[in-house]
C-alpha cells in the first residue's frame, strides 16, 4: 500500500511539474555578437535593453515604470547610476528609452518606492555607505527633491579581494505592512566583524527609525524580496572550504534568528561547526560555540554559484515547468573553471534544481552572469545581467 501511495504521489509531481528539454535560442546583440543560450522551446529570449555596464537590481515605481540600478564595474567607485526604462515595445520585446535617473552614485545596488500613509510617494537609494530617501513624483526623469534624508549610514570598508572580498552592495525590501528591510554584507570572507550590523538584515521604520537587526549571521544577503507575508533572502556561502562546499543558501528569513556565519556552514543542506581557519584568521572564529539552533535552509544551491535574485511565479495559468517555483539568478563563480552558476534554476523546496536558462558559461567563454529577476505576469520576466549590460526578457510564445 505504502508502494502504490510512492508511486501514485510520484506520478503527480511529474504530470504538474514535467521535465522540460532546454533548446538553443540565438542570441544576437546590437554590436553584431551572436552566441546560444538555453531555455525551453516555448519560450523566447530577447535582448530587450543593451549599452549598460554593471546592471544589477529592479524596482517598479508608483506610475508602472521600471526603474534599475547600474553599479559600473566590480571596483568600489562613484560612477553607478539609475536608469529608467521606458517606452516598452511588446511586439520587439524592446525598451524604446534608458533614461539616466539619477548618476555619480556609490556603488548603488538596489532602490525600492513607499507610498506613506498621507500619499506620499518616496524614492529609496541604497548606496555602500548609506541609505538615502527622496519624495517621489510620478512622471519625473530626474528627481524633483533634491534635499535627500539620510535614514542610516553602513560602514564602507573591508578585506580585499585577495583575502575573500568585501560585500559593497546593499539590498531593500519592503514588506507589506511598511517597515523597511536592508541586507548588509560582511567585510571579509570568515572573520570577527568589529561592527555588530555587518552580515545583517536590518529592519527600520519607514523613515528610519526604530531601527535593529531583524536576522544576523548571513554572510553576504543580495537578494532580498517579500513575497505574501515572507522576507526571502539569497545568501553566499564563504570561499575557504573547498570547491564543494558550503552550500549556497535561500531563505524564509526568521525574526531575530541568527544564520551562523561565520562559525557555521551548511553543506548539502545540513548545517556543520567551521574548523577550518580561513586566510585573513589563524584560527577558526568563535562568534559561536554550537550550530545547533542555525536554521537550515528553504533550499540551497551548489558552492560558488553566487546566488542573488529571484521571483516567485504561482499563476494557475503560469506553465507547468516553473509554476509554484522560484526563479533565481545564479551569478556564478568568478573562477570559471569551476563551472558553478552562470544560469537561472527552477527552485522548489524539496526537489532538486532543474535549469530554466543555461549557456551563459561556454567552456572558458562567458556570454553572461544573471543577477536580478522581476516577474512581469505569470508567462513573463526580466532579468539582468550584469556581465554585460543587458537586460533581457523572457516570454511564453502565444
Amino acid at each position: 500500500m505504502k508502494n502504490l501511495l510512492f508511486l501514485l504521489l510520484f506520478s503527480l509531481s511529474v504530470s504538474v511539474f514535467p521535465q522540460t528539454k532546454l533548446t538553443p535560442h540565438k542570441i544576437t546583440l546590437k554590436n553584431g555578437k551572436t552566441f546560444n543560450l538555453n531555455l525551453p522551446e516555448n519560450y523566447e529570449i530577447i535582448p530587450a535593453a543593451e549599452g549598460l555596464k554593471r546592471v544589477r537590481f529592479f524596482a517598479k515605481s508608483p506610475d508602472g515604470r521600471i526603474f534599475v540600478t547600474d553599479m559600473f564595474n566590480v571596483t568600489d567607485n562613484e560612477k553607478g547610476a539609475v536608469y529608467i526604462l521606458d517606452e516598452f515595445d511588446k511586439s520587439t520585446g524592446k525598451f524604446g528609452k534608458i533614461i539616466p535617473y539619477m548618476t555619480n552614485l556609490k556603488n548603488p545596488n538596489s532602490v525600492q518606492f513607499y507610498t506613506d500613509k498621507s500619499g506620499q510617494d518616496w524614492f529609496y537609494l541604497a548606496e555602500t555607505d548609506k541609505l538615502t530617501r527622496r519624495k517621489f513624483t510620478k512622471g519625473e526623469t530626474k528627481p524633483s527633491d533634491t534635499k535627500p534624508e539620510t535614514l542610516a549610514t553602513f560602514p564602507d570598508y573591508g578585506l580585499s579581494y585577495k583575502y575573500g572580498g568585501w560585500h559593497l552592495t546593499r539590498t531593500i525590501a519592503f514588506a507589506p505592512n511598511g517597515k523597511l528591510y536592508i541586507s548588509v554584507g560582511s567585510s571579509c570572507n570568515a572573520c570577527e566583524e568589529k561592527e555588530k550590523e555587518r552580515a545583517t538584515v536590518l529592519e527600520m521604520d519607514a523613515d528610519g527609525k526604530n531601527r535593529r537587526i531583524f536576522a544576523k549571521g548571513l554572510r553576504n544577503a543580495v537578494g532580498l524580496k517579500w513575497i505574501g507575508k515572507t522576507l526571502w533572502a539569497t545568501n553566499q556561502g564563504s570561499d575557504h572550504l573547498g570547491d564543494d562546499k558550503p552550500d549556497d543558501t535561500f531563505y524564509a528569513l526568521r525574526n531575530n534568528a541568527d544564520y551562523g556565519w561565520a562559525s557555521c556552514y551548511q553543506a548539502n543542506g545540513k548545517v556543520f561547526f567551521d574548523r577550518t581557519p580561513p586566510n585573513e584568521l589563524k584560527k577558526p572564529t568563535n562568534r559561536l560555540k554550537s550550530c545547533t539552533k542555525v536554521p537550515r535552509s528553504y533550499a540551497y544551491f551548489p558552492a560558488h554559484s553566487s546566488a542573488l535574485g529571484f521571483d516567485y511565479f504561482d499563476a494557475t495559468t503560469t506553465d507547468n515547468f516553473i509554476k509554484n517555483s522560484f526563479l533565481v539568478a545564479l551569478h556564478g563563480s568568478t573562477d570559471k573553471d569551476l563551472s558553478k552558476g552562470y544560469r537561472i534554476v527552477i527552485t522548489r523546496k524539496g526537489e532538486k534544481l532543474k535549469d530554466f536558462i543555461n549557456g551563459f558559461l561556454e567552456g572558458k567563454t562567458v556570454h553572461g552572469r544573471p543577477c536580478d529577476i522581476m516577474r512581469l505576469d505569470e508567462n513573463s520576466f526580466l532579468f539582468t545581467d550584469d556581465y554585460s549590460g543587458i537586460i533581457y526578457l523572457v516570454r511564453r510564445k502565444s
